[in-house]
């Protein structure tokens, strides 16, 4: 039986900085999962780190926006019906929590994160060897029409009173900054966040930085881990594992560790597709038609398509329609080449309903941890999230209020 101080169950781009958050505190620390580092929900998105979100994605309470989710007409979210029993009282409470004032109660709570989040991530991107992965342009929001661009620059302004900057953009000076774009009427450029040319590369070079440093990475299914007597074990293809303490960064698949100890979180599962293609121009910063519900991505490997949201059972086969659409749509927007993937990819971003994640202990389990529940914001909080656990867990004051995170809230 071999012995660590910490297991970190779960290698997505939360767990691995949360495990070298904690190696930096000193903290023995080993990594289970049952896929390879960052091959799940990690391994694709936008490769945004958003430094710019300070205000959470709502449920619309604008009723011709309602009208068009309720019979799928808008490509940015999708549902099936055949789930809908499944997730609607979800969504009930995901309206529920998106009321304004609740909706900002939410958004100053996860404010220092964000405010932190791309620092975090720059440090340990230092100390990893990574900073050639990093843009520091922003990312651009495209409006088709006058009336979604002025709605869209209002909304963009909010955020300046909290030390963030955007910059405006008719057609003539978007076609000045992004030449291969066409038919967009105006652009907001978010200056704050970075974006990644990689993502997956990151997280990789997460797992070499912790690897060099003393930890280890094995293959293990989550749902044999189990409290013992002497603190959380799990099988893993070397043996079994016993930890002092264990930290659960399952993301969408939390439900398998936590539910066999009878803790039950509202966690919906947002579905997302991605394909890459050939660039027929080039593509400066990563760029998100607003009114279609799609971003394109400037990556290693070509230009990422990504879509917005599919409502639907996390395990449920995957339904190509929203990223068909989206190419459609795309392919007038920027000149994409040949497809260079054998199929769309497909993950699973797990969201609670107040879009805030759960950060801190098991009520009822001494050594027990939680850091998962990011929703779209998985690579964005993943450093900062995992600092602030590490703080709680090695008796550190925390660089923010823990408290709004807490499982206990549910």
């Amino acid at each position: 039986m071999r012995r660590t101080d910490v297991l970190v169950l779960g290698a997505g781009i939360v767990g691995v900085a949360t495990a070298l958050q904690l190696q930096a505190r000193g903290r023995g620390v080993v990594l289970v999962d049952r896929r390879g580092a960052g091959e799940e929900t990690s391994f694709g998105n936008a490769g945004l780190i958003e430094r710019a979100s300070i205000f959470p994605y709502l449920f619309p309470r604008d009723w011709r926006a309602l009208a068009r989710y309720a019979v799928n007409g808008a490509n940015e979210a999708r549902y099936h019906l055949r789930d809908l029993p499944f997730f609607a009282p979800w969504l009930l409470r995901y309206w529920r929590e998106s009321a304004p004032e609740r909706a900002f109660r939410h958004a100053m709570a996860a404010r220092p994160l964000i405010e932190h989040c791309l620092s975090e991530h720059e440090k340990l991107m230092a100390e990893a060897g990574a900073l050639d992965l990093l843009r520091k342009a922003g990312w651009l929001k495209l409006f088709r029409s006058e009336r979604t661009f002025v709605a869209g620059r209002e909304a963009a302004q909010k955020i300046e009173p909290y030390g963030l900057k955007v910059a405006l953009y008719d057609s003539a000076a978007l076609r000045a900054l992004e030449p291969a774009l066409q038919g967009v009427h105006g652009a907001v450029h978010y200056l704050d966040p970075a974006s990644l040319k990689d993502p997956l590369a990151l997280t990789l070079k997460y797992l070499a930085l912790f690897e060099q440093r003393g930890g280890s990475f094995l293959r293990g299914e989550a749902a044999t881990f189990r409290p013992t007597n002497e603190g959380y074990g799990v099988e893993t293809a070397q043996g079994g594992l016993l930890a002092r303490e264990a930290v659960v960064c399952l993301g969408p698949w939390a439900d398998v560790a936590l539910a066999p100890l009878g803790y039950s979180v509202p966690m919906a599962v947002k579905r997302g597709y991605h394909m890459h293609y050939a660039p027929g121009a080039t593509l400066g910063h990563p760029a998100l038609d607003a009114d279609n519900g799609f971003l394109l991505a400037p990556m290693a490997r070509g230009i990422r398509l990504t879509t917005g949201a599919e409502f639907a059972r996390r395990d449920a086969a995957p339904d190509y329609g929203q990223i068909e659409t989206s190419e459609k749509v795309a392919r007038k927007l920027f000149p994409l080449g040949e497809r260079l993937d054998p199929l769309p990819w497909m993950g699973r971003r797990p969201c609670l309903p107040d879009m805030l994640p759960v950060i801190g202990p098991a009520p009822r389990h001494r050594g027990l941890w939680f850091n998962f529940g990011h929703q779209h914001h998985g690579l964005t909080l993943a450093a900062v999230t995992g600092r602030l656990l590490a703080e709680m867990m090695t008796g550190e004051d925390p660089f923010a209020d823990p408290g709004p995170f807490s499982i206990a809230r549910f």
